[in-house]
């Protein structure tokens, strides 16, 4: 079963990597992930361009897992040397765009998951859930189906982290900050400027230091990355508009970060979100600790998943290596593909049951 298992995992993401599936165009590979299950007998739902599965003997009496991973990619950048939508094996190396973010630990995870699919005497139910518009954090992907998964208790994350356990993950808030003050004429020294209101802001952004730090990441970095003010030399500005780009931890919630940012700065600071969440999982997790168990070492991760979307806790693993993402030539190995598989399949044995 093992091989077979592989087997099908490498020709389901051939064909995932055919298809073009950028981000909010990702109907065709929707298609053929609902056509591989059907294959199998696995019954699947689908919203938009998200597809779910659920095992075989699914009990609302018990706890889910959710299994989720991507299947939009970002476009090819121009250093491509190759055709990015060929999938080609040279040297153990499987070519083509998305095969390491995220098609590697998606169709990883869909095996571990039909691994398990038709088992009875499992205490927890799984769910896989392959999505859309992660690469964007687009409100269509899993943020759209979470209502319809039912009640979940943790969250499995594939994405190309060398299958090493990231139970840690950054989030992200940018902030539309404007500070005012009175317009007037420079010669005649009138008004109140608001570039100079806005600075001792901005040096507030530079110098604080939030009270609670991460133990993973450290303190949550803000960094001012945008401003604009005035019309011209000899008017006084009324109003002076910076960005902020705020990376949070754990330690916090984005809603917490904003409040201390506004109880702090006379400026007003707008979140053009506050969706995107850190995110983490205790160390004492089971999950967790059946991965250490398997010589897997934890780390927190300074890129931007799903996870952000998550509620629950959640832990990212999946095969390749994010140095690869996005990057020209994207290829996956076979073997870490195969490596995935096992791991994936003895970590949730090991909770399971």
């Amino acid at each position: 079963m093992d091989d077979q298992l592989i087997e099908d995992s490498i020709v389901l993401l051939k064909s995932l990597i055919g298809i073009s599936s950028f981000s909010k165009e990702e109907n065709q590979t929707a298609d053929t992930i609902q056509r591989f299950f059907s294959d199998r007998g696995v019954p699947s739902h689908r919203k938009q361009n998200n597809v779910w599965a659920y095992n075989k003997h699914y009990d609302t009496s018990k706890p889910t897992i959710l299994l989720n991973s991507h299947h939009d990619t970002v476009k090819p950048n121009t250093g491509y040397t190759r055709d990015p939508f060929l999938a080609e094996v040279i040297e153990g190396k499987l070519y083509g765009l998305g095969s390491n973010d995220a098609g590697g630990p998606l169709v990883s995870l869909i095996a571990a998951f039909l691994y398990f699919y038709d088992q009875e005497g499992l205490q927890y139910n799984l769910c896989l859930a392959a999505t859309a518009e992660e690469e964007i954090s687009g409100k269509n992907g899993i943020e759209l189906i979470l209502p319809d998964l039912g009640p979940l208790d943790f969250a499995i994350v594939g994405e190309p982290t060398q299958m090493q356990l990231a139970i840690a993950e950054r989030g992200l808030m940018v902030l539309d900050c404007t500070a005012h003050g009175q317009s007037g004429h420079a010669a005649r020294e009138e008004g109140e400027n608001a570039i100079y209101k806005a600075l001792k802001d901005i040096e507030w952004f530079k110098s604080y230091q939030f009270p609670k730090e991460s133990a993973l990441f450290g303190p949550i970095k803000m960094n001012v990355t945008i401003i604009n003010a005035g019309s011209q030399h000899n008017v006084v500005p009324a109003t002076c508009d910076f960005v902020v780009d705020v990376r949070t931890t754990d330690a916090y919630r984005n809603e917490e970060v904003l409040a201390i940012i506004r109880q702090n700065i006379l400026s007003d600071a707008k979140p053009r979100s506050t969706r995107l969440n850190p995110s983490s999982i205790s160390p004492d997790h089971p999950f967790v600790k059946a991965g250490i168990s398997l010589g897997r070492k934890t780390f927190g991760s300074p890129t931007m998943s799903d996870q952000a979307l998550l509620n629950i806790p959640s832990l990212k693993i999946g095969p390749g290596d994010s140095a690869r993402s996005h990057s020209a030539n994207e290829f996956i190995y076979i073997s870490e593909i195969e490596e995935s598989i096992s791991l994936y399949k003895e970590m949730l044995h090991r909770v399971i049951f």
